[in-house]
């Protein structure tokens, strides 16, 4: 197979238009392929004369794409890493933003074809460019790529730093929605990224203004499928979903009422209040993929969570049978459950028949939590100064 290797005496753009324009028009015949590469090159030459870095662009990925299937990876690679350079070369913000576009759009038209590859040609392109919103569109379209070749596990390791992108990106707050919500579809298809697919969900559905989500009907599905998944996981005690107007438009939504009255049992109520829901709505609990049984499990736990509010700090082991409906064999092994689930602290005083609790996990961290968390770390953090003063 031919190889491209740019030589040190032609600029290697124009090196890899005579490469590629001779690969595209090799079955055309010499009296064909001749003039059309000749011409080629010349129209090459001028636009980097005339700076004209755009056209040049397009000229390049036109005949690129013709030989994708023709050339090694290596040689796709490299010529794509020729290309990208364009977008470097101009010193107009504007321009190396369009050949950015041009050349990302251009790489995942093809996405089943040699996608790893492509995915590394995407993040090539970015660490060449330097405009923040350019940067923000190359992420975007390797997003789309990555979900369209399922070569995902190459670009989950970066969601880890999103909030430091943000930062760099400097994006508004439509970019974000669409960025949280693509990620969050990403992790949901992958089985083990289940909560941080609810993360990213929640990121989404946070960026709705109690305005929009009134409004806008494109948050209720997504809003639906939060609470659903809130639901169904069996470690995931804590949310300040209640909170989110994206939720709360869900209350006197003549379709989803009933569902957003799921989480208010879940995130307020003891089981008593969900057995009551589920004899009245079991066919909707169904219809949802919840299955009785596991949610019987985590309601027993959010009502020991709930016991566990009183200001004594003990609940009798009577209480706790009566409202987890349980036998008197069983209340010690949901206590130790709550602790090993890390909903409590606490200690069983078998003598008396009670728990003596400590600690106990918040089941709704909302607006009043995070106030009272940034007025404690900020009175460790003037103690702290304090301290270091003496």
């Amino acid at each position: 197979m031919t190889t491209f290797v740019p030589t040190s005496e032609e600029d290697p753009v124009l090196a890899v238009v005579r490469f590629t324009s001779e690969l595209a028009w090799a079955d055309a015949g010499p009296e064909v392929a001749e003039p059309q590469v000749t011409r080629l090159c010349v129209e090459a030459h001028e636009c980097m004369v005339m700076s004209r870095w755009v056209d040049l662009a397009s000229l390049m990925l036109t005949s690129a794409e013709l030989i994708a299937s023709r050339v090694s990876e290596k040689d796709f690679e490299c010529i794509f890493a020729v290309i990208c350079t364009l977008a470097a070369r101009t010193s107009i913000p504007e321009e190396a933003f369009e050949i950015a576009k041009l050349i990302s759009t251009k790489i995942i038209q093809q996405p089943n074809d040699k996608p790893s590859l492509r995915l590394k040609m995407l993040f090539n392109l970015y660490n060449l460019l330097e405009i923040p919103d350019g940067r923000f569109f190359i992420y975007t379209k390797a997003l789309v790529l990555a979900a369209g070749g399922k070569v995902t596990e190459s670009i989950i390791p970066s969601f880890k730093m999103i909030d430091t992108f943000l930062q760099e990106w400097g994006i508004g707050k439509e970019e974000q929605r669409e960025l949280f919500l693509a990620i969050s579809n990403i992790l949901k298809e992958t089985k083990s990224m289940g909560k941080e697919s609810f993360v990213f969900l929640s990121k989404y559905l946070a960026t709705f203004s109690a305005e929009e989500a009134y409004s806008m009907n494109e948050a209720k599905e997504e809003a639906v499928r939060a609470i659903i998944e809130f639901v169904k996981y069996p470690d995931m005690f804590q949310s300040d979903l209640l909170d989110t107007p994206a939720i709360a438009q869900l209350e006197k939504d003549g379709k989803y009422a009933l569902v957003y009255q799921l989480l208010k049992i879940f995130l307020t109520s003891r089981l008593d209040a969900y057995l009551d829901f589920q004899a009245a709505n079991s066919n909707l609990l169904k219809s949802y993929g919840l299955v009785h049984e596991d949610c019987i499990s985590k309601m027993r736990l959010m009502s020991l969570i709930d016991l566990s509010c009183n200001e004594s700090g003990e609940i009798p082991y009577s209480q706790i049978k009566e409202t987890l409906r349980i036998t008197d064999d069983e209340i010690e092994y949901w206590v130790v459950k709550a602790i090993m689930s890390k909903l409590l602290d606490c200690k069983m005083d078998q003598m008396n028949q009670i728990v003596i609790v400590s600690r106990h996990a918040e089941r709704v961290f909302g607006p009043s939590h995070w106030q009272a968390l940034r007025t404690k770390l900020e009175f460790w953090r003037v103690s702290f100064l304090t301290d270091s003063a003496d």
